[in-house]
């Protein structure tokens, strides 16, 4: 990891992400056949899409789109599903494992390894940047406002930020902290933010089995119970 600007934090997240691959969560709590996941995933893939046609009416298939924290890529796969170009959709993520995965999955997007707070992009290379559970995962705030510095130079102006990442901190997992809006301001000073929270409790929402149709969307109406935010940040002219 010496090539990162923070060896120490890029070492941190690199361990935690691989506990993750080893217990094999992507095959049990985040497994795709549990009711309450599909349930989590179908109203963020909404969300998104309503936050990306207010910015975009015409469709983002014109649009430069960056994705930091790309990981194996299912939300650039979500996007292209959605009308991006592949061609011009880049992905990064700081392990490169993830990002061999990614480009054996989703061919003609360009995909690579890199430290979002040192990213290899000219200055206002992107129209829109996208980052899914990303800085709810960086510890450091110095390295948090590196990361936001970043994404403010390589996009464009009047370009986008759309964020979705936890709101609240998880008491049963110390290697994240919550990202509210007066976090998410402060990262992006200048910006028109338009927010909105979502996703029912996971653990609760993993819970609900065969009544998930019918509880999940009233429970989400709920404030309280909501566990993440939405947010896009709309970049002011120079």
């Amino acid at each position: 990891m010496s090539g990162y600007s923070d060896p120490t934090e890029a070492g941190r997240i690199a361990r935690v992400y691989g506990e993750y691959e080893r217990a094999d969560c992507a095959a049990g709590k985040w497994s795709g056949g549990n009711r309450g996941n599909t349930a989590i995933l179908r109203e963020r893939r909404t969300l998104t899409a309503r936050f990306l046609e207010r910015y975009a009416p015409h469709g983002i298939g014109t649009l430069d789109i960056l994705e930091v924290g790309c990981g194996e890529g299912q939300v650039i796969a979500e996007l292209i599903g959605m009308g991006a170009d592949p061609s011009r959709v880049t992905g990064v993520d700081i392990l490169e494992t993830r990002i061999g995965k990614a480009r054996d999955k989703i061919p003609g997007v360009r995909f690579l390894a890199m430290d979002a707070a040192a990213m290899d992009f000219p200055d206002g290379s992107f129209d829109l940047v996208v980052l899914f559970t990303v800085l709810s995962s960086v510890l450091d705030d110095g390295i948090r406002k590196r990361i936001a510095g970043e994404i403010d130079r390589v996009l464009k102006p009047g370009g986008a930020v759309l964020c979705y990442d936890m709101r609240v901190r998880n008491p049963a997992n110390p290697n994240v902290r919550g990202v509210g809006r007066r976090t998410m301001a402060a990262l992006f000073p200048g910006y028109t933010m338009h927010a909105c929270s979502l996703t029912l409790l996971p653990p609760l929402a993993r819970r609900l089995g065969p009544l998930t149709p019918i509880l999940y969307t009233t429970l989400a109406s709920v404030p309280f119970l909501r566990s993440h935010l939405m947010v896009m940040l709309v970049k002011g002219a120079p």
